[in-house]
């Protein structure tokens, strides 16, 4: 079984490699869903978009995206998991950062070693190449370059120590990153500053910072006036870019492989930075940029997607322009959040109850719940994908994580101090455990309890945001979307109406609060 199926995917890729023609039409009548993944960078989702794009045209199967996921890790968990099928990878990355392999210099060792590896150790299928590299590679304003005499990296590691760096957040992790520069060029800075990409761009043409790493397929590299150094001693890996699949998901449909082979060495650097200024700087929006590419190639019939442009002169025409779209994101995040919390209510406030029959213990353990407060988001975010995937799932299950702690605080002590002379009133006039906690202790709790609701719904409805990096949706998206333009107006349109939900929610949770008081205390107040 595994040794024919090996041998259709070869003749497949063998018959991609021939010059495909505009007339050729899907053969294969079988139906399915397949799930494609992106980074959260802006080449990445153009990628994704393009596989997607081709297989709806090519064959019968029905794609879902899942653009946008945080970085490399997230998405080859994903892909691991099952969470998708498929994503687009580069060589490089896939040796350094997946394998933990030094670094080499020549493509075609590179794409071997991967694709041996990663068929042996998972299961996974590198694709034919696309036929160009995005590479790392550092860069400073040209000015600087004339200044002082800098060509190389080595001829920057003279001034390193008086300049400012803005550096990617994965690239001061990574190996094949600033690690590996300080260790192989014994490469130093001044300061290191932690950037988005579209940020250092703007940073390092304002002046504010003087060295940055770059795509070398990045648009913005002319339109900022950029140098790229060269790298002397070969440190930077290959990195070509390919479609990175699932082994089981081309066992089910072998005509993915045939399709996603129709683009192998169909684009190369001069295209894909034309490409890639078309999204970073144009504002254009990534399904219209890829379907021109594929139209370019012959790939698909003519543009079904009307032209539609990110940027907009202004909020409010920007937020009428999509009030569609936005509508849509905002009832995933009610949704995310609103299930968070009442799954939160629904296990804190019990736990809370338990909790003060077990005074002993229970600071405790509501101090090892507390402990779930100090994980940054994103990091359980990313922890929730090995257990449910990416979408929805995980991140209510990481929201709900979230919610626990300020109710079952808030429950415990509100219990716990609920006026004790008219509980021991109730002791001696006879009342049970049980009536005295109906009766007496919940209602006089119901106001701590229910304001540790509403922060645990304003704190929800915040980290909600961040869902969209595991595909979740939300208003997120736009958030995300407008931090790789660096577009304020897009950012705005998602964190504005994130923030007005977080306060209609506290609002109508106050409500509830007035609604649940007893009304002695409602006349105290």
């Amino acid at each position: 079984m595994r040794r024919t199926f090996i041998l259709r995917l070869l003749a497949g890729l063998v018959l991609c490699g021939l010059p495909a023609s505009p007339s050729v039409s899907p053969a294969w009548p079988a139906e399915g869903r397949i799930v494609i993944g992106s980074k959260n960078f802006m080449e990445s989702r153009l990628l994704a978009e393009m596989f997607a794009q081709l297989v709806e045209e090519r064959t019968q199967l029905q794609v879902e995206r899942r653009l946008g996921l945080a970085g490399t890790q997230v998405c080859f968990q994903a892909l691991r998991t099952g969470a998708i099928d498929l994503y687009p990878e580069y060589t490089g990355t896939g040796l350094v950062t997946i394998l933990h392999r030094e670094p080499t210099g020549d493509a075609t060792e590179t794409l071997n070693l991967v694709r041996s590896e990663f068929l042996e150790r998972w299961n996974l299928w590198w694709i034919s190449p696309l036929g160009f590299e995005n590479a790392y590679a550092l860069a400073v304003p040209r000015e600087h370059a004339k200044q002082f005499g800098l060509r190389m990296i080595s001829d920057l590691v003279r001034v390193a120590p008086t300049f400012s760096a803005g550096f990617g957040y994965e690239f001061i992790q990574r190996a094949d990153g600033l690690p590996g520069l300080q260790r192989v060029y014994g490469l130093r800075f001044k300061q290191v500053r932690p950037m988005q990409q579209a940020l250092k761009y703007q940073a390092a043409g304002s002046g504010q910072i003087d060295a940055l790493d770059v795509y070398t397929t990045d648009g913005r590299l002319a339109v900022y006036d950029l140098t790229v150094l060269e790298d002397d001693r070969n440190f930077f890996p290959p990195y070509e870019a390919a479609a990175l699949v699932r082994g089981a998901t081309l066992e089910r449909y072998p005509e993915l492989g045939l399709v996603l082979g129709l683009l192998t060495n169909s684009l190369d650097e001069k295209t894909m930075r034309g490409l890639n200024l078309r999204l970073q700087e144009h504002g254009e929006a990534v399904e219209r940029v890829a379907r021109d590419a594929l139209q370019s190639l012959g790939l698909v019939g003519k543009p079904e997607i009307e032209p539609r442009a990110s940027k907009a002169t202004g909020l409010a025409d920007y937020l009428w322009a999509h009030r569609a779209e936005l509508t849509g994101r905002m009832i995933e995040h009610v949704g995310l959040s609103g299930l968070a919390l009442a799954l939160g209510i629904l296990v804190a406030v019990p736990l809370g109850l338990v909790l003060e029959r077990q005074r002993s213990v229970a600071e405790i353990v509501i101090r090892v719940i507390g402990m779930t407060q100090t994980i940054p988001s994103i990091a359980l975010l990313a922890f929730m994908i090995p257990l449910f995937g990416v979408g929805p799932l995980p991140a209510i299950m990481a929201l709900w994580i979230y919610s626990i702690f300020p109710i079952v605080r808030n429950t415990y002590t509100g219990l716990r101090d609920a006026a004790p002379q008219a509980v021991e009133a109730g002791w001696a006039l006879g009342m049970t455990g049980w009536q005295l906690l109906q009766s007496v202790r919940l209602p006089l709790a119901a106001p701590v309890i229910m304001a540790g609701v509403r922060t645990a719904g304003v704190i929800t409805v915040g980290t909600a945001t961040l869902a969209a990096f595991i595909g979740a949706g939300g208003l997120g998206v736009p958030i995300v979307a407008g931090l790789q333009l660096a577009d304020t107006t897009i950012i705005l349109s998602g964190a504005l109406p994130a923030a007005g939900l977080a306060l209609v929610v506290d609002g109508m949770l106050g409500l509830v609060e007035r609604t649940v008081r007893p009304r002695g205390l409602q006349a105290e107040s």
